[in-house]
């Protein structure tokens, strides 16, 4: 394991945690060379799902490229690293325990973009623009009032 800050690949386990899904290993590691501390993740990976794109093209499932939206949306964001994790995990999850092994893009992002919705609007409407391909500041309109008359209808239930 390469430490991220020097290089280095002499690293000691500092703690080991199950994460609460049990599919993932936590590890917190000090570097022997330099000393700064940093966490490693640990899975499982064995079934290849493919992703059906848009244009019917197909491509292998990436948890990485998952994890890669997420944060881009979640940039200057309150939404931690480890929920992000979690969304991960969990869309991956659900993903693996379909009853096929091709998945259309369309439904991997409605998963996320609901996730998103429930944590913070900001991220939501920066996924939703790349999803839904917003090509102008009506689409972006559109969906804000949309998010916020839900909003507010949500708020006014009793």
């Amino acid at each position: 394991m390469h430490c991220p800050y020097c290089g280095t690949k002499e690293s000691e386990v500092v703690e080991t945690r199950e994460s609460a899904d049990m599919d993932t290993i936590r590890r917190r590691r000090s570097c022997l060379a330099c000393s700064k501390r940093f966490t490693t993740y640990e899975r499982i990976e064995n079934i290849q799902l493919t992703v059906i794109k848009k244009d019917n093209k197909r491509e292998q499932f990436s948890r990485e490229k998952l994890k890669g939206g997420i944060l881009k949306a979640c940039e200057k964001t309150e939404i931690s690293a480890d929920t992000i994790e979690m969304i991960v995990t969990d869309i991956t999850r659900t993903l693996l325990s379909l009853d096929t092994l091709e998945v259309e893009s369309k439904i991997i992002g409605d998963m996320v973009a609901k996730k998103l919705k429930k944590l913070d609007k900001v991220a939501y409407i920066r996924f939703a623009s790349v999803f839904k391909q917003f090509v102008d500041p009506e689409d972006f309109e559109k969906e804000i009032r949309r998010l916020t008359s839900k909003t507010e209808l949500g708020s006014r239930v009793i």
